[in-house]
């Protein structure tokens, strides 16, 4: 069968659903980018019309295929070490807490690349038999799984540090098919978790000095905002750093926080004390 492109009416279902499963506001502009991520769907399922699709993927024996409706439309680019100047703020504070626990989580990991730049920050500034854990977790199982693996094209590689490069990767391969793989001590040291940042109920993760939840709260509207900030505070630590994108802000969102530097917050009681742990945060 050939499908018919994706109408606006067909179009609007899919933003309904995709926001009540994942909190994610999609812009009238993805409108292609569902049409072209959805396509190999409907060809799998030899359906013609997306709104077939629609009409399969909320069935309520559908779970799987929801999931991975939700995976195709929510995974986002991400590379090692982005927005550098924040994993210089990792390693102060991280310093300054040597000798007891130091747990880091990574709310948005994606493919991994996120959470292994903090663990080799960690590994760099604790050692590698540190009293240290990074905690990641995302939506889509898809990610998760291409993360636990820790296998990424050669060229993703280009952000990290050349030492660094060399002592947690390995190379395999040749030309188009090289890769790079996280050695497998830093690989244990990163446990992945599916979670729905919208969705309450963490508890048993306990506290953690630093959450990272970077270039995500851009896709959600401000009711959104404010519930998903509302399920990551009760897991910052009290004297914890708070850590978003910087075309993202918390301001208007929540009262629980205050500002140490663009993209830096911390509850208001430890903001004296950790504005030492700012200045890489400048730029």
């Amino acid at each position: 069968m050939h499908s018919t492109g994706l109408t606006d009416q067909e179009f609007k279902l899919f933003q309904t659903l995709i926001y009540s499963l994942a909190g994610i506001s999609m812009a009238d502009s993805k409108k292609q980018l569902v049409a072209g991520r959805l396509s190999r769907r409907l060809r799998h399922y030899g359906l013609d019309t997306f709104d077939a699709y629609y009409r399969l993927v909320t069935r309520p024996d559908q779970s799987v295929e929801r999931q991975l409706m939700v995976d195709l439309l929510t995974t986002n680019e991400t590379y090692f070490f982005r927005e550098a100047a924040h994993f210089g703020v990792l390693a102060e504070l991280a310093a300054s807490r040597r000798g007891r626990s130091f747990r880091v989580w990574s709310g948005a990991s994606s493919t991994g690349e996120e959470p292994y730049t903090i663990a080799m920050v960690l590994a760099e500034t604790l050692g590698m038999s540190g009293n240290w854990k990074v905690m990641a977790s995302d939506i889509s199982l898809t990610v998760l799984e291409r993360a636990r693996a820790g296998i990424y094209p050669l060229d993703r590689g280009r952000g990290i540090p050349p030492a660094l490069l060399k002592k947690y990767c390995t190379q395999s391969g040749q030309g188009l098919d090289a890769s790079l793989e996280v050695v497998p001590q830093l690989r244990t040291r990163v446990e992945f978790r599916q979670i729905n940042l919208i969705a309450p109920g963490h508890a048993a993760m306990g506290k953690f000095d630093m959450i990272f939840l970077r270039n995500v709260m851009i896709y959600f509207d401000q009711d959104t905002k404010r519930k998903v900030i509302g399920n990551l505070l009760p897991h910052l630590a009290d004297d914890g750093i708070f850590i978003v994108g910087h075309s993202e802000t918390l301001s208007g969102i929540t009262t629980e926080l205050t500002s140490l530097r663009p993209t830096l917050y911390t509850r208001p009681g430890a903001r004296e004390q950790l504005a030492q742990f700012t200045n890489n945060a400048r730029r």
